[in-house]
């Protein structure tokens, strides 16, 4: 199954020319999770090749206005649009409150909301992942969001199954999903005789804003992709403390702690270029990227390869230009 994160806004707490504020999404086959909702989220969508798709779930970190403010806009164009499709928002404890806040701004909708606040421990179980929230250190209430897939069967050996007498056909799928097959001369083949040992799924984390915090490194331990923020490079790191952020190195560290595959950072200050973060940060973890508004990262499952950064890989193509006569 297909797995990506698409960076639709990479910014600090200001917007700046290239980079827009923090919005994130995850697309998991036919599934689309979008993490954090910045002013202008919507018009990234309709940017992008994935196009304001009708969302059924948004999952917010936390309730500064640079992670919040493009929820009103969206949902009254959802509405706009005579949407029908009931949409959940997730957030952290005070979730209920904004939503009485926004109430005036949005207006009646066409479609029902609910609003779910998550405790910074919560399980969500999944078709086939499990969504977990781990607090973070950015204030009193914020989260992050770690998606983990369910183990999965082990590759199946066809040269023993064969010599087993299994024939081909719907029998070596059942095996395939863990469970015992009957042969017509009565033998019984488990799943254990010809699958390998079970794979593990793909794990995602992606921590909002936060300073640097030993339960990201556990919530992201092992992780094939930690999204996290990096506001600040060192030379601010006195700042970094103050806000609750973290620099580029900061962020490096908890990766490496971590041992994750890849490290991708975002929420970048305006007063850094991509270059300099990336530079900073793999000083001590080289697996890291700094992804632009627009890229994404593929992630395999592990057997496949390596999680890999496409620049521009979810921008809408620019329209040909005809030639002049």
């Amino acid at each position: 199954m297909d797995l990506d994160v698409v960076f639709l806004g990479t910014a600090g707490s200001m917007p700046t020319a290239r980079r827009g504020p923090s919005a994130t999404l995850i697309r998991r086959g036919g599934e689309r999770l979008l993490i954090d909702c910045g002013e202008g989220t919507q018009r990234q969508l309709l940017r992008s090749d994935i196009g304001l798709v009708d969302l059924p779930e948004i999952f917010l970190t936390h309730f500064h206005a640079d992670h919040v403010l493009g929820l009103p806009g969206m949902l009254k164009t959802f509405a706009l649009r005579g949407r029908e499709l009931p949409l959940t928002v997730y957030g952290p404890r005070g979730l209920g409150d904004l939503w009485q806040a926004l109430g005036r701004i949005v207006g009646r909708l066409t479609y029902d909301v609910g609003v779910v606040e998550l405790a910074p421990d919560a399980a969500l179980p999944r078709d086939g992942y499990e969504l977990r929230t781990f607090p973070t250190r950015h204030g009193r209430d914020a989260i992050g969001y770690a998606l983990v897939e369910n183990e999965r069967p082990g590759q199946f050996d066809v040269e023993t199954a064969t010599a087993l007498g299994v024939p081909f056909g719907p029998e070596r799928g059942v095996l395939q999903r863990g469970e015992p097959v009957r042969l017509p001369n009565g033998t019984t083949v488990l799943p254990e005789q010809v699958l390998g040992e079970p794979r593990p799924g793909r794990k995602l984390a992606f921590t909002g804003d936060t300073a640097p915090s030993d339960h990201v490194v556990e919530a992201a331990f092992g992780a094939d992709l930690l999204v996290h923020e990096a506001t600040f490079c060192q030379d601010e790191e006195d700042r970094a403390r103050e806000t609750e952020h973290s620099t580029a190195l900061d962020a490096a560290r908890v990766a490496q702690d971590a041992q994750v595959r890849l490290l991708a950072l975002t929420h970048l200050s305006s007063r850094y270029g991509g270059a300099d973060v990336e530079r900073e940060a793999r000083m001590a973890f080289p697996g890291t990227v700094v992804p632009r508004d627009f890229d994404l990262i593929e992630v395999p499952f592990p057997e496949r390869g390596v999680p890999e950064l496409r620049k521009r890989g979810a921008r809408m193509p620019r329209a040909e230009v005809p030639s002049r006569p």
